[in-house]
């Protein structure tokens, strides 16, 4: 009897994790989305894996046009992201309030399309090439700075972050380097930033 106790009490304590999750979206990029040329619509679920590490994945669309020295571009499609955070302060009487950093790895699978790309022509003259639709992938690597905070004593969560983000992949078309991948952002650089403010609920 003795055994059998120690071996329920050591299943007990090795099974903490409760299921939780927070479930958010990006309103302030999808209400600018409705006065600017960049649609972007994002948004998340995470869960407390305990009182400090927190499991997250994100999902959105995003829809841009590149208009800029010479080039005219447009592209458009879904991306994910993976990974988690850990909680550098947090309240006392709810974890789920606080400061955080972390980072995840992401993906994008869209559609673009080159309507004019400068190239140098007969007798040096500048002259733009148009080419077809394509389906590209990119493959990035993103931080995540930021923290979160109840509204009053309601299950709502603002949730505010920063991405830190570094392209470590892409296929290309005609060897043109993509100049926008959603959910990356335009990528005439290997590096980027993005930013989410968030409303969030918990169930």
């Amino acid at each position: 009897m003795v055994f059998g106790q120690k071996t329920a009490d050591s299943t007990k304590l090795r099974f903490k994790y409760k299921p939780n999750f927070m479930v958010g979206f990006d309103v302030v990029n999808a209400g600018v989305s409705a006065f600017a040329d960049r649609k972007l619509f994002q948004g998340f679920i995470s869960t407390n894996y305990n009182n400090k590490i927190h499991l997250v994945a994100d999902a959105g669309f995003e829809k841009n046009i590149y208009v800029k020295n010479g080039y005219d571009a447009k592209a458009s499609g879904p991306f994910v992201k993976i990974g988690g955070f850990y909680m550098l302060a947090s309240d006392r009487e709810n974890p789920e309030n606080g400061f955080y950093a972390g980072g995840k790895l992401a993906a994008s699978y869209y559609n673009q399309q080159y309507f004019a790309v400068p190239v140098r022509g007969f007798q040096g003259i500048d002259v733009s090439q148009a080419f077809p639709s394509s389906t590209q992938s990119s493959f990035w690597i993103e931080g995540a700075i930021g923290g979160r905070v109840q509204l009053f004593q309601s299950k709502f969560y603002i949730d505010v972050n920063l991405q830190p983000k570094y392209l470590a992949y892409t296929t290309k078309q005609e060897e043109i380097i993509p100049l926008l991948v959603p959910g990356f952002g335009k990528s005439s650089t290997k590096f980027n930033f993005g930013f989410a403010w968030n409303l969030a609920y918990k169930f």
